[in-house]
């Protein structure tokens, strides 16, 4: 004897597995992405590409933005806390001019935006960093162009040859995450 399913309930259940995300072709952008990009008005899909281009480590088979980490004078490191990162980025503060260091998720240039922040670890509070790169990609933005370009411009805002890679390589990031890769972002912190 088949069992009978009420149609109200089937009809539910549906509606749950289509809400949940499962028959989503659209890819998965963390709610902080998500966040900080429709506060500032730009969208968080680019958002979460630079993250990746900028902060991008490969982790446990997936490819993650990560908070913790710096770009001294040219050379990329990783720290595995918010507490061993914030003493780098003091210590390369100390020894480096400003404009040779980047912090965060979204590699933000201490020299030309340190203005925005109270004091240089707070580029490493995640949700933070990412205001701050939204902020600076929606400043970077023109009404009526393609927000690739911005892009461009939000790693060098001269443009040319090396804005042009930057943005290929960001570009890239956006194709995959519309073929639907699915990625994470770490959990937030303590403070310092």
């Amino acid at each position: 004897m088949a069992a009978s399913v009420n149609p109200g309930i089937f009809l539910c259940l549906l509606w749950i597995i289509f809400q949940s995300g499962f028959a989503r072709a659209e890819p998965a952008i963390p709610p902080a992405y998500q966040e900080a990009g429709l506060q500032a008005g730009v969208p968080p899909v680019v958002l979460f590409a630079i993250a990746l281009q900028e902060s991008g480590i490969n982790f446990r088979g997936r490819h993650i933005p990560w908070p913790w980490s710096l770009n001294i004078a040219g050379r990329a490191y990783r720290f595995s806390s918010r507490r061993e990162s914030c003493r780098q980025l003091q210590d390369a503060l100390r020894t480096l001019p400003a404009t040779r260091v980047d912090a965060g998720l979204g590699q933000i240039n201490f020299g030309y935006h340190g203005h925005r922040v109270k004091h240089p670890c707070h580029l490493l509070d995640p949700y933070k960093n990412l205001r701050i790169a939204a902020t600076i990609l929606l400043e970077q933005h023109t009404p009526g162009q393609p927000w690739i370009q911005a892009v461009g411009r939000y790693h060098r805002p001269a443009g040319g040859a090396p804005a042009a890679r930057y943005r290929h390589r960001v570009s890239q990031h956006l194709s995959q995450l519309n073929k639907g890769q699915h990625y994470v972002m770490v959990s937030r912190g303590p403070s310092p």
